[in-house]
């Protein structure tokens, strides 16, 4: 069974993200008037609902809503994983 990490760190956020080749985006339409939305990472698979933001717009959303990011570096055979999730802290 692989093992999974929850972290508020942005160096290990945007660290894991950047190995896995992904980048901050929200889910189009779900901003609101102070501009947040619904955060995801692109990891370059077309997706038209998705629009990319700065790190800058991710982490200050991320650390507005409380969020953790809950994650895994290996799939069960040892390769990389992708697999993420937000969480409350």
């Amino acid at each position: 069974m692989t093992e999974a990490n929850t972290t508020i760190d942005h160096a290990a956020i945007r660290r894991w993200a950047e190995e896995r080749g992904g980048k901050p985006t929200r889910v189009k339409g779900t901003e609101d008037g102070s501009g947040e939305g619904i955060l995801r990472f692109d990891f370059a698979e077309p997706d038209d609902k998705l629009e990319e933001i700065s790190w800058e717009q991710f982490f200050q959303t991320f650390d507005d809503r409380g969020l953790a990011l809950l994650h895994q570096d290996k799939t069960s055979d040892g390769k990389m994983s992708r697999f993420f999730k937000f969480v409350r802290r």
